[in-house]
């Protein structure tokens, strides 16, 4: 077997596992609700996790972002005399793309590979296999918690990132552009419309499930001792960033084409 044929296999061996896993997670979620054993307990813990404790890393990044834009685009637009869009435009990009994009960037680095260590470290010490001796299923305990908190977690964090974007854009924008609070959000209310925020929050929706999923998904798979682990987490960190990228793109074509065909 040649080098490209054992690395498709192993792709498609992976998109296979993978996929089993997110249909089984989800399995596990309606018949807990069905069952009323759904453990809302384990969901607010590793929404705390996962969610509260990224605020700041969020934060910083929204802020930033935001400030950069109109540094980059401000002055430009000033010579243009279109100052009156520059808020416009940043809370577009913020919105559709930079807003959801990075904010799941963040969330795997420090989320994903902690997800994957945790679980990982269970694998090799044996713990999953006390747990399914114990007539608890892995995945209905270990997956289904932590990948619902994924997916609403970056959905929140990402109105966060945006709120906290438009701020940092409108501090530079008052006082390094030179424009006003007032043109600065009546700019925003003009540009900037509902179905641009609902797109980039169907992205953030599908982004968190990605980062949740592979992260869980490389933590079942570890092995090799405290090796293993290292490698899981660096690959769960590179696998969840890569499938963003990618997916992104097929989701703005999507959103951009329903848009198009069905909204004025």
């Amino acid at each position: 077997m040649s080098f490209l044929q054992k690395a498709a296999k192993d792709i498609l061996d992976s998109i296979g596992k993978v996929s089993i896993l997110f249909l089984q997670t989800i399995y596990w979620t309606f018949h807990n609700i069905k069952t009323g054993r759904f453990a809302i307990s384990d969901l607010i813990e590793q929404m705390s996790r996962i969610g509260v404790d990224s605020l700041l890393m969020v934060a910083i990044t929204g802020i930033s972002t935001g400030a950069v834009l109109v540094v980059q685009m401000g002055f430009q637009f000033a010579q243009m005399g279109a100052q009156s869009y520059v808020g416009g435009v940043v809370a577009l990009s913020m919105a559709r793309e930079l807003a959801p994009i990075l904010t799941a960037i963040v969330v795997a680095g420090r989320v994903g590979s902690a997800i994957a260590a945790e679980i990982g470290t269970m694998k090799i010490t044996e713990q999953i296999d006390a747990l399914e001796t114990m007539a608890t299923n892995p995945v209905e305990y270990l997956v289904v918690p932590r990948f619902w908190a994924c997916t609403i977690m970056l959905f929140i964090l990402t109105i966060f990132t945006n709120v906290v974007g438009m701020i940092g854009g409108s501090i530079v924008a008052v006082n390094q552009i030179g424009l006003t609070l007032i043109s600065f959000k009546d700019s925003i209310l003009h540009m900037l419309q509902i179905r641009d925020i609902m797109g980039g929050l169907l992205k953030a929706t599908v982004f968190g499930s990605i980062v949740g999923i592979i992260g869980c998904y490389k933590g079942f798979t570890t092995e090799g001792g405290a090796e293993g682990v290292g490698q899981s987490t660096t690959s769960a960190v590179v696998v969840s960033i890569m499938l963003i990228l990618a997916v992104n793109y097929f989701l703005t074509v999507g959103i951009n084409n329903f848009c198009v065909a069905y909204l004025p």
